[in-house]
């Protein structure tokens, strides 16, 4: 049992360092090209200002840039478990380009974008490939040993191997032995890659102007919040006044009329009396429905993850749910997520023109995590009056975010985290 709990552990660490290696290559791909196009585009924009130019193309750049930094949070919370708040100022709805090229200026979110810009293609860049290295330079060590220096040692200058010069099957051991002695570096790869997402904290998260910063967000999400409850009761009364009640008072009437002619005409009395009772069947399932809108009662009897495979099932879309769970969050949570997923599954079926759909739930370090996967045409947006905007604020009132990764073509993912406490 302790050899196979070892193999097992061993297996594991294995695995997390292969993972971290990968993720680094990719990161280091991605990173210097990606830094290097959204900087050099934001400085020639905001310098084309003064001429005119920029008030055009300067919204549409740092909205990239900040689709950029944005992606690289999602990936430091879902890699590494790394948070990286994003407090971006509002920009004005319906606004010219003027106003719109002026709020992001003076947002100071973005001269923290671009000093990340800056870090992430010399220190991101170099912390990210290193993660790479420490695995596979010397896995080249090993394979340098195992016969790879025969055609390397033909090259013009012959090959280095760190500081040997590998000419023959001697050299190639010694160069195989270095290489072994690099491996025990290797553990240090799954750290050297939340050390990289904790340097993109360290420059994009809030500075100075964190506290106030954070005020703007709570004062934002609290009427946010308000006015989301407002709009909810106005929904509710309107629901029961157009619906419930007017079938309610329909049936009164109808009852009044049965009583009248239960003497005169009895056979009128019997198809009002039917009338009556269709009418009260109708306005009981206006009353469900109108429940299940404020709180479903799945959601409340057997929690978020069979709340969530129910609405699963209602959908004309092929549909597969994941869940780990490991308790129930907190019941405003649970409703919240419940809400924010419909509506997500609402949008997907309505507008992605997808076939199938895939739901993931889990917990981990008191986060709720959700990704909502769709294989359709792709092309979403968090735009004013849209419903993923409708989401973000809903999340935004329990300190979630949302991110939404869509590119033409598909597939669509939106990913959200809401704190469990």
């Amino acid at each position: 049992m302790t050899i196979e709990t070892r193999n097992g552990s061993w297996g594991t660490r294995a695995r997390g360092i292969g993972l971290a290696a990968v993720r680094g290559l990719a990161l280091a791909l991605v990173t210097l090209p990606g830094a290097l196009l959204g900087f050099t585009l934001s400085l020639v924009s905001i310098a084309l200002v003064p001429v005119g130019i920029g008030v055009f193309t300067t919204p549409w750049v740092l909205t990239g840039v900040r689709v950029f930094a944005d992606w690289r949070r999602v990936l430091a919370a879902e890699w590494c478990g790394v948070r990286i708040p994003s407090a971006y100022r509002p920009i004005p709805e319906n606004a010219h380009a003027w106003a719109r090229t002026y709020a992001m200026l003076r947002d100071p979110a973005t001269w923290r974008d671009l000093r990340w810009l800056q870090v992430d293609m010399t220190a991101g860049f170099v912390t990210a490939l290193l993660t790479a290295v420490l695995v596979l330079y010397p896995l080249e060590g090993l394979a340098v040993a195992a016969g790879l220096w025969r055609p390397l040692a033909e090259l013009d200058g012959g090959y280095w191997y760190g500081f040997v010069h590998v000419t023959d099957q001697a050299s190639a051991l010694a160069a195989g032995a270095l290489g072994v002695v690099l491996l025990s570096l290797a553990p240090l790869a799954p750290r050297l890659l939340t050390a990289h997402f904790r340097l993109t904290r360290a420059v994009l998260g809030a500075g100075q102007g964190e506290l106030a910063e954070r005020v703007r967000v709570l004062t934002e999400t609290r009427r946010d919040a308000v006015d989301t409850s407002a709009a909810e009761l106005r929904r509710i009364e309107r629901d029961l006044h157009d619906g419930a009640q007017a079938r309610l008072v329909a049936m009164g009437m109808d009852l009044g009329t049965i009583e009248m002619l239960l003497d005169k005409d009895p056979a009128q009395a019997k198809r009002l009396l039917a009338q009556a009772r269709q009418s009260s069947a109708d306005a009981l399932t206006e009353l469900r429905d109108l429940v299940r809108g404020i709180h479903p009662p799945v959601l409340a009897e057997r929690g978020l993850g069979d709340a969530v495979r129910a609405l699963a099932l209602r959908l004309p879309v092929a549909t597969e749910v994941t869940v780990e769970l490991d308790d129930r969050p907190d019941a405003p949570v649970e409703s919240a997520a419940y809400f924010a997923v419909s509506e997500v599954l609402t949008n997907a079926v309505k507008h992605s023109g997808a076939d199938r759909i895939w739901i993931d739930l889990h917990q981990t370090e008191g986060m709720l995590r959700i990704s909502v996967t769709d294989n359709g045409r792709g092309g979403a947006l968090i735009t004013a009056g849209s419903g993923l905007a409708g989401v973000e604020r809903r999340l935004g009132t329990f300190d979630g975010v949302l991110a939404v990764g869509s590119p033409a073509g598909g597939p669509t993912m939106v990913t959200m985290e809401i704190p469990c406490a």
